[in-house]
């Protein structure tokens, strides 16, 4: 009767204040459904899906259509708030300012009598860990399309991350209603680019403005969405102009999937018609395997093939009993990991195991997204920390959707929730005391590619802001942070300067701590050229005993390969200076080189060769030689030619062929020279030494003209001299900074 009613509610035409009282219904429903659902609902009754495509691919307008056909929502909203309230997965205020997501959010849904838990996930590259960390947990995936763009960079990024977790996926092509769509090309890229083997089961009724259905190919029908919100489903036959093209694209179907499936491909060699059931099930088998992508259309925003795109997550995506997990066992004394078979019964028969993927800081304190996959969870249960080993107990068990918390009193293997006020991090796997000594794989992380100095506007909000970037290193790790003892400055790194303006902005919003961001300082080195020699006396004569040292030796600059070091070499002869006072000259000369002349860097790369020299019996301490020692390599470096020495880094590019061109121009714009270069798989890797200096702003550059395929690694490499235009400059900068020149336009003297 339940479910009459439901499907009648879902179904039902007529006037919009029954619509209204309707999803009332529905929300009262599902609510009467959520009540006992972990006890009721057994594994096949559930699905864990993620919804990740390319920037712009409409993922959040189409999680808030499948929220409010499901009767989750009463009321859809728009993605960039221009109606003040903006989509409900974008819960953070920035995120609806922008239009973007930044953090992926959760939430579950009922949906023929199937629980559907879903991820909404962000389309930048710059919050690349988001999905990579979805992926992780879910058995099934949406790629989204869009059909104007088809597959796109980050599309790709998203297909290798769903590669490397194994996750089955449909693909949905969105945006049918944008000028110049195009499904066709953007299956075809699907299947050259990504090397899917995909095949349409619906097909869209007209394009662009003329989008009105869908035609399903299976059942051989058309599909239109009626109503004012696309809410009422009304099956016809297929329009006259389309026969043709369904009965094609239909045989094409039964080929691809008669490749990958052995059952169909008998059936296909028999030449025997499949039924629709054969069909389905073949689907499903050929898509849990990953041999083959079912392909939907649709426009989400014109509110268009959403509900069978519901259909096809429970039709063809696996629930968490037909995916296989494993834990790795722990064992101290073996090399060798061995892995263990999880089981997702959902009972209490096995040891609980869980998977903590997210972390986000709540109202109420740290909130611990986990995914169950083996056993059953209670609130006020004890779980260990299998890193840790420390034990806490569950204070509260909540589900999820976007911010809005249900606390719930137990979850079984498959299911998605968040713990509250558990300190651990992202990656950890919790257990029972039974099985302390596994682990499930932890999430792949990738390498920052960008750093900027940051520091707070205010000095007093120095708290402030070390309690933020705390934060936002526990949640995010692909944000790190380092403190540069050398320029003094607080060194963040991330994926891109979208990602770590996103965080300087959070700081402001919730911290009021305004940052300021800027290039950091490198770490320039000094250096002398040519020996030169000194002979330094520091006599000091005041009441009683005075100071006196005196030194006598040659300044010597040290091969390139040892640019970065100091060296003290002690050639006396006799005691003209005393044995016990070469420790304090050496000591005055390292003091001395912490700050050179020229640009107020470290001096490097230099011998300081002590020859001679001479003591007063009375006057002559420790502290006299030690400014002897100072004096002397001021002395030195005064009549000596210097230079500035910079770092050169190590730069690895990855690009595909086509751009390799723009990428060598790129780096010989940035004064790099190319040490070599080979290629694989229709991609090249160009190697070559950049200075440092010059890298900054490289990876923005790189994803524009590379269309975002682009990558680079760096390593510090070696210190070499700069360019004399380059060390002219630097001066210049330095002697402006200091006040020792008016700050005006123009060349400065070295």
């Amino acid at each position: 009767m339940l479910q009459l009613r439901r499907a009648g509610l879902v179904l039902g035409p007529g006037p919009r204040r029954r619509q209204g009282s309707a999803l009332l219904w529905r929300q009262f429903l599902l609510n009467s459904c959520r009540q006992c659902s972990s006890g009721i609902i057994p594994n096949e009754k559930i699905r864990n899906i993620g919804i990740s495509a390319h920037i712009d691919s409409g993922k959040t307008t189409l999680t808030e259509r499948v929220l409010f056909y499901t009767g989750r929502i009463a009321q859809m909203h728009e993605v960039k708030g221009k109606d003040g309230v903006g989509a409900v997965m974008d819960s953070m205020e920035l995120e609806r300012q922008r239009g973007i997501t930044i953090q992926s959010a959760a939430t579950y849904t009922m949906w023929k009598d199937t629980n559907i838990n879903i991820i909404d996930t962000p389309g930048h590259v710059d919050f690349t860990i988001e999905v990579e960390r979805a992926l992780r947990v879910l058995d099934g995936a949406i790629l989204v399309l869009c059909a104007v763009g088809g597959v796109q960079c980050q599309t790709m990024t998203v297909n290798r991350q769903m590669k490397r977790y194994n996750v089955p996926c449909l693909t949905f092509i969105n945006k049918l209603d944008r000028m110049g769509s195009n499904p066709t090309r953007a299956v075809q890229q699907l299947r050259s680019k990504l090397n899917h083997n995909a095949a349409f089961i619906q097909i869209p009724i007209g394009l662009e403005g003329n989008f009105r259905g869908l035609i399903d190919l299976l059942e051989q029908r058309a599909i239109y969405f009626n109503g004012d919100f696309g809410e009422t489903i009304r099956y016809d036959e297929i329009p006259a102009e389309f026969r043709a093209e369904a009965t094609e694209r239909r045989q094409e179907l039964i080929e691809c999937v008669a490749n990958s499936d052995e059952q169909l491909g008998e059936l296909f060699l028999e030449e025997k018609i499949p039924t629709v059931t054969d069909l389905k099930l073949a689907i499903r088998r050929a898509t849990l395997k990953k041999s083959f992508t079912p392909v939907l259309v649709g426009s989400a925003l014109k509110n268009k093939g959403v509900q069978p795109l519901l259909d096809a997550v429970l039709d063809y995506l696996p629930n968490p009993s037909e995916v296989q997990n494993y834990a790795i066992l722990n064992q101290e004394d073996s090399e060798d990991k061995t892995k263990l078979l999880l089981n997702s019964v959902r009972d209490d028969s096995e040891p609980f195991v869980g998977l903590a993927f997210k972390l986000e800081a709540g109202r109420f304190g740290q909130l611990t997204y986990i995914r169950v996959y083996q056993g059953m969870l209670k609130k006020s249960d004890y779980i260990y920390n299998t890193r840790t080993g420390k034990k806490v107990r569950l204070q509260r068990l909540v589900r999820m959707h976007a911010d809005v918390m249900k606390d719930v009193d137990e979850v079984y293997s498959g299911d998605i929730c968040a713990l509250f006020g558990i300190d651990c991090a992202s990656g950890d796997t919790f257990t029972d005391k039974t099985s302390t000594d596994i682990s499930m794989e932890s999430i792949h992380v990738p390498e920052p590619v960008i750093s900027v100095a940051m520091k707070p506007s205010n000095k007093n909000d120095l708290d402030k802001f070390s309690k933020g970037l705390n934060r936002f290193t526990k949640e995010d790790p692909t944000f790190r942070v380092h403190f540069d003892n050398e320029s003094k400055e607080t060194i963040v790194s991330g994926m891109g300067e979208l990602h770590l303006e996103i965080y300087a902005q959070r700081m402001e919003r919730e911290y009021a701590c305004l940052c300021t961001m800027g290039k950091p300082k490198v770490a320039f080195r000094e250096s002398i050229t040519a020996p030169v020699l000194f002979d330094y006396t520091h006599k000091r004569q005041s009441g009683g005993a005075g100071q006196y040292g005196k030194v006598i030796g040659c300044l010597q600059p040290l091969d390139p390969d040892n640019y970065t070091q100091l060296e003290f070499e002690d050639r006396t002869i006799g005691t003209n200076v005393p044995k016990q006072f070469i420790p304090a000259v050496e000591k005055g000369f390292r003091e001395a080189c912490e700050k050179g002349p020229l640009i107020g860097h470290k001096i490097s790369g230099v011998r300081f060769v002590l020859e001679d020299g001479a003591h007063h019996m009375v006057d002559s301490n420790e502290f006299s030689f030690i400014r002897a020692g100072e004096g002397a390599l001021k002395q030195a470096v005064e009549n000596a030619t210097l230079c500035i020495l910079e770092p050169i880094m190590s730069v690895e590019i990855v690009a595909p062929n086509e751009f390799q061109g723009a990428v060598i121009a790129g780096v010989n714009r940035r004064h790099g020279v190319i040490t070599g270069q080979d290629g694989v798989d229709g991609y090249f890797t160009l190697y070559a030494d950049v200075p440092l200096n010059n890298m900054f702003g490289y990876a923005t550059e790189l994803r524009s003209f590379t269309e975002g395929k682009g990558e680079y690694t760096m390593e510090y490499c070696r210190y070499q001299p700069c360019l004399p235009s380059i060390q002219e400059d630097l001066i210049h900068k330095y002697l402006e900074a200091t006040g020792q020149l008016p700050v005006k336009k123009g060349k400065a003297k070295s």
